[in-house]
């Protein structure tokens, strides 16, 4: 039996439609970091897997962080606004995780690092009709922030506050990310400019839906010790700087005989616990790693850990379920669900 997960009166099914017909707000709760000085790439460059060289200002990117051992600390979102750097994480990291992970690099002489700067917070705001209400922040035509852009934003609310708009996100759908020093009022802000879409603030379960059907599940889920080709993440790595960043020394590169994380999809009510056993044929060939919330009613989705070749796309498998009854899986491609916003235009 499925469950649905209520914030006030509205369930994550509620929330998924909103991400996927018009606008949903949430607040950024992962923490802010700010790293200020003429020498902050070459600080970046010490543990990103991309490098910053060829960044360009007023823009914002994804990178990924290693741990020494090689496996995936963590995502996270670089922006460079004029002479500052911010990162955000995307995957699940706390405070202190990040702390102790910034405190063991060789900071250059001139640069700061501030962890969760006082005051700083971020608000995102997804879905078809999320231009509409980012519009409401700059002063110009919002087709303009093109994506990965980063701009000067106002809040009326709070007129002496300082804040950034990017052209970010991570449903498929289109993206922003407002960083302000007032983010109370920054969310409020975005609150009622999705309100008068018909949008409204959604949790954490309908968000994480869409984002599975996006392929991008880990940002909930976190990587669930896989290793970067496992997770499949060997596209944020730039593979001809091995040796020049944190953890690339153990790095192996990737091979079509790897396992991978790989998304199924399930009758809708499915539910599997995980660790249970994916099978072809009789045959095991994976691990159950995580359930996607059932915020869509049409069907189930499912994380698993697959050999190769069955992580290919469009095969029939098969699991038991939380009633240990065989239940049905197949490979699906990505993205699951068409985003509305392909076809609605910004104007």
């Amino acid at each position: 039996m499925t469950t649905t997960t209520v914030t006030g009166a509205r369930t994550s099914t509620d929330d998924y439609a909103t991400l996927r017909t018009t606008a949903g707000a949430y607040r950024i709760t992962a923490p802010l970091v700010r790293i200020t000085g003429d020498e902050r790439i070459a600080l970046l460059d010490q543990f990103l897997a991309k490098s910053g060289e060829f960044v360009d200002p007023d823009t914002v990117r994804e990178a990924l962080a290693l741990n020494t051992d090689g496996s995936p600390f963590a995502v996270l979102l670089h922006f460079e606004i004029g002479d500052e750097a911010w990162l955000l994480p995307r995957t699940p990291v706390t405070e202190d995780q990040l702390t102790g992970y910034l405190a063991a690099l060789d900071i250059p002489e001139g640069v700061t690092v501030e962890t969760a700067p006082e005051g700083w917070g971020a608000t995102a705001f997804e879905g078809p009709n999320a231009w509409s209400a980012a519009a409401r922040f700059v002063d110009f035509d919002i087709s303009g922030l093109t994506l990965h852009g980063v701009t000067e934003a106002s809040v009326a609310e709070a007129p002496a506050a300082l804040a950034h708009l990017a052209r970010v996100g991570t449903t498929g759908e289109y993206g922003y990310l407002l960083l302000s020093n007032e983010p109370d009022a920054a969310f409020a802000a975005v609150l009622a400019a999705v309100g008068e879409l018909g949008g409204a603030e959604v949790g954490p379960e309908g968000l994480a839906r869409v984002q599975a059907e996006a392929g991008l599940g880990g940002y909930a889920t976190g990587f669930a010790g896989l290793a970067v080709d496992e997770a499949d993440l060997a596209w944020m790595v730039d593979w001809s700087r091995i040796g020049d960043f944190r953890g690339s020394e153990n790095l192996v590169r990737p091979t079509t005989g790897s396992a991978r994380l790989t998304v199924l999809a399930a009758p809708a009510l499915s539910r599997f616990a995980a660790g249970v056993k994916v099978s072809a044929g009789g045959r095991a060939v994976g691990t159950v790693l995580a359930q996607a919330p059932s915020a869509n009613p049409e069907e189930e989705l499912v994380l698993a850990l697959l050999d190769a070749p069955f992580w290919a796309p469009g095969l029939e498998l098969s699991a038991p379920d939380d009633q240990d009854a065989e239940r049905p899986l197949r490979t699906v491609t990505l993205p699951r669900v068409i985003a509305r916003s392909l076809t609605t235009r910004i104007s």
